[in-house]
């Protein structure tokens, strides 16, 4: 069976809920439009899952340009691609240029967490490094993390499931990438891979924190997977399941698309 790419997963909003496609543009950041937008606290800084789970609960959508956000128990609204004034804001230790959205998504946002907030957009013209591969360059990113693309094997998947009491959904990876037809944890391996006609380059394992331990629909948190997860993924002081990948050039991805992987 040969590899292929069996799910595409956008996240407009930093953190917050994401929505599948069956085929989707690859830009200069990454996915079209992933992770554009991201909710600052009163000094700049991003809002996560990490520390706020009530954002797995936002649920997001694009049309065109224009961002429609939804919770439970509130209006849904949709929000322009910034176009106000310009502001600083805070990656972990990088500092971006954003622009603010409308006043009233700013209120959305601040009532969702209880407490005051923001959501701003990064426009084109600002450049956030992806971070460094040694000592390669890899392009440019959005809001994300750290690199513009995480990718799962759904054997991968699989193989931590049998091992659960309770299965999980991939959506508690926030994978952008699904790929069927690979072996189990093949995705470790990698140096690079071709996804459609898309070249990517494998950067390093994905550490992960503690978002996968909440559940997408409840924002409700519990131990596992990552209980079960460091008994056999434990790598020095991380947890990891699934890489991170960057790009080398742009164009369109489709579910079905080929992968074929470099070792």
């Amino acid at each position: 069976m040969h590899a292929a790419l069996s799910g595409l997963n956008i996240y407009p909003v930093k953190s917050c809920g994401g929505f599948a496609a069956d085929a989707w543009e690859v830009d200069d950041f990454g996915f079209w439009m992933d992770r554009r937008w991201m909710i600052v606290n009163e000094r700049g800084h991003f809002h996560t899952q990490r520390t706020r789970p009530r954002l797995a609960l936002v649920r997001t959508a694009l049309t065109g340009k224009t961002l429609a956000l939804a919770a439970p128990g509130m209006e849904s609204i949709a929000v322009a691609p910034g176009g106000g004034e310009t502001t600083a804001v805070g990656v972990w230790d990088d500092l971006c240029v954003a622009e603010l959205c409308e006043p009233f998504a700013d209120e959305w946002v601040s009532e969702l967490l209880g407490e005051h907030a923001r959501i701003v957009f990064m426009p084109d013209a600002t450049r956030r490094v992806t971070r460094r591969r040694r000592k390669e360059s890899l392009g440019r990113i959005g809001f994300q993390d750290a690199y513009p693309f995480l990718l799962i094997g759904a054997a991968s998947l699989d193989d931590l499931n049998s091992r659960l009491d309770a299965p999980l959904p991939m959506n508690r990876f926030r994978p952008n990438l699904v790929v069927s037809g690979s072996a189990a944890y093949a995705e470790d391996l990698w140096k690079s891979c071709r996804v459609g006609p898309i070249e990517l380059v494998v950067t390093k394992p994905c550490a992960r924190c503690r978002i996968p331990t909440i559940d997408q629909e409840t924002g409700e948190a519990a131990k596992e997977p990552l209980k079960t997860l460091a008994q056999y993924r434990r790598k020095g002081d991380a947890v990891t399941f699934g890489v991170n990948l960057s790009h080398q050039n742009a164009g369109m991805l489709r579910a079905g698309d080929a992968v074929v992987a470099a070792t």
